[in-house]
């Protein structure tokens, strides 16, 4: 029977294997490398804030448009 992992597993991890995981992962992979990727990581979080912020603009517009007064013109003197 295959072992199933257990989600809980990487919540019980030590501060201090933390640390060590972190000084493994830069000594593999060196500071510049992550240091770009962090970068990369930092561009794509902007383009897909400026993606929503667009989206919902472009979302606002074409609700203003589809709001527009549709009053007679006769009746809007009475209010």
């Amino acid at each position: 029977m295959p072992m199933m992992m257990n989600p809980m597993v990487l919540t019980n991890v030590p501060p201090v294997g933390w640390l060590l995981i972190a000084i493994v992962v830069l000594v593999l992979f060196g500071r510049g490398k992550i240091s770009s990727l962090m970068g990369e990581v930092g561009k794509g979080i902007t383009s897909f804030k400026k993606g929503v912020r667009e989206g919902s603009e472009e979302l606002e517009k074409d609700a203003s448009e589809l709001a527009k007064d549709v009053t007679p013109e006769s009746d809007k003197d009475k209010v």
